[in-house]
């Protein structure tokens, strides 16, 4: 238990650097406490930090995936990474290396480099807690206090998708009805969580941009809203929401507007930019719909913190038919 030695450190976990990048000059090393970074002039910090708690699959591309979109959604690009390992004593050395393997193989696709961190082995915990931090530059100074009544609101791709391809991969048992070709088209779902494709492409013509996580896509907009004080009329008529999505919130009975949406951005912008935004979007290959607008007053938002997720994951096992 405790921490690596030396040895196995530097062969297991240290050389899982992501992107080499010649700004870092000093990065993960044995002894070495903080990574030594060139900052670029004119660049402004943007800074963020979320975990993977529990899951043994994949946790390193979530842990990349979810950190890197919030820093899209400030306008930045992705840069640097600390990454912070806790894993259970019956999991060990395998899955520490495992996943900063995921981790490496993801930032090098966004051209993020893993600057430093912690990997430690312990017996206090049944599940891995997978932290990280990650460090970008933006030239954007979003603001909440920027948005106004007439803004536009866009989202992209299909609400609800994370939430529906955990389910697929977790609980096939509650999907009854679904084919094995759905439940694979689900699944796939999980490879778009990533938003900073669409959020570099817009990021000129936006004036805010969120990633509506845990709560769903109400969720997102009832931080937005209380974030930038704001009333938000939404068009419930315009809702990208797949065919998949929709069966399956009637079948089991759940609200897919409050169901986790990592891989969905709403992004706020004027009114005489949507069509040049809508335009961008599908010039990338990417899917946008405008859900609503700012308003005078409190707008039809139903204001919401429900996660759905949680329900249907604790819902007792069915026998696969």
């Amino acid at each position: 238990m405790g921490k690596l030695p030396p040895a196995e450190l530097e062969s297991q976990i240290l050389r899982y650097r992501g992107a080499i990048r010649p700004e870092v000059l000093v990065g993960p090393g044995i002894g070495e406490d903080a990574a030594i970074i060139e900052w670029p002039d004119g660049k402004l910090l943007t800074v963020s930090s979320d975990p993977i708690v529990g899951a043994k699959e994949g946790a390193g591309r979530y842990l990349v995936h979810v950190n890197a979109n919030d820093i899209a959604c400030k306008g930045g690009d992705p840069a640097y990474m600390v990454v912070t390992l806790i894993v259970p004593l019956s999991m060990g050395k395998g899955f520490a290396e495992r996943t900063m393997a995921e981790i490496d193989q993801e930032c090098r696709k966004i051209g993020v480099a893993v600057v430093g961190g912690h990997t430690e082995i312990t017996d206090r915990y049944e599940n891995p807690v997978v932290m990280g931090t990650m460090i970008g530059t933006t030239q954007y100074r979003y603001r909440s206090e920027s948005l106004a009544p007439g803004d536009v609101l866009l989202a992209t791709k299909h609400i609800g998708l994370e939430g529906m391809a955990i389910l697929a991969h977790d609980r096939p048992d509650l999907l009854q009805s679904a084919s094995k070709e759905e439940l694979e088209a689900m699944c796939r779902w999980l490879e778009d969580i990533s938003v900073l494709p669409e959020a570099t492409a817009i990021r000129h013509l936006s004036k805010f941009m969120h990633d509506p996580t845990e709560g769903g896509f109400l969720g997102g907009l009832s931080e937005l809203s209380r974030l930038g004080r704001i009333g938000v009329e939404v068009d419930f008529s315009s809702l990208p929401l797949d065919p998949m999505t929709v069966r399956f919130s009637r079948e089991l009975g759940f609200d897919p507007l409050k169901l986790i949406s990592s891989g969905v951005l709403l992004a706020v912008v004027r009114e005489a930019e949507v069509e040049e935004a809508l335009t961008v979007l599908a010039q990338g290959g990417i899917d946008g719909s405008v859900v609503g607008r700012i308003v005078e007053g409190p707008g039809n938002l139903e204001v919401s913190t429900e996660e759905e997720l949680w329900r249907l994951l604790d819902m007792p096992r069915r026998e696969i038919l």
